[in-house]
C-alpha cells in the first residue's frame, strides 16, 4: 500500500514521535523513507518584527540552520539504519515547513506523509500557526498525524 513514506522532523521531541512511528510503519510495510526538515529564511521572521539583519547575521544564521538541520537529519537517518529501513534525507532551505513537506512529497513521489503535531490550540495556534494543519489541507497524498 505505502511504498515510500515521507517523514518530517524539526528535531523536537514531539517530532521525534513522528519519526519513530513513521520508521516503525516503514519497517512493517517494507517501505522506503525520505526524511525531510526545513529551515526558514531569517528575513521572514525579521520582516515581521521590523528588524533588518546584516549580511554577517544572515550568513551566521544560515550556517547555524544548516548545521542544526544536518544533525537532525543524521539522527533520524541513524534511527532508520538501526532498524534496517532504507532512508534518504532532505534539507529544504529558506522554506516554510508545510511548503517544504508538500513539495518534497510530490518531487519524491511519496505515497504517505507521516508527521507529528504539536497540538497547539487557540491563540497559540493562531500566532504560531500549524504546519500540520497546512499539510493536511493541501496534501494530495494521505497524511498520518502522530500525537
Amino acid at each position: 500500500m505505502y511504498k515510500h513514506i515521507l517523514i518530517s522532523t524539526d528535531g523536537s521531541s514531539v517530532a521525534q514521535r513522528g519519526v519513530d512511528h513513521g520508521l516503525s510503519l516503514a519497517k512493517a510495510l517494507g517501505a522506503r523513507v525520505t526524511i525531510v526538515t526545513a529551515t526558514e529564511h531569517l528575513s521572514s521572521s525579521a520582516v515581521m518584527s521590523g528588524w533588518t539583519p546584516s549580511p554577517n547575521e544572515m550568513a551566521s544564521y544560515e550556517a547555524n540552520q544548516t548545521e542544526t538541520a544536518s544533525k537532525v537529519l543524521a539522527a533520524a537517518k541513524a534511527a532508520a539504519d538501526k532498524i534496517g529501513v532504507e532512508a534518504e534525507t532532505v534539507h529544504v532551505k529558506n522554506a516554510f515547513p508545510a511548503d517544504a513537506i508538500l513539495a518534497t512529497a510530490e518531487e519524491r513521489h511519496c505515497s504517505l506523509i507521516a508527521m507529528s503535531s504539536h497540538g497547539r490550540r487557540g491563540l497559540e495556534r493562531i500566532l504560531v500557526g500549524s504546519q500540520t494543519a497546512e499539510v493536511l489541507a493541501r496534501s494530495h497524498v494521505p497524511v498520518l498525524v502522530i500525537r
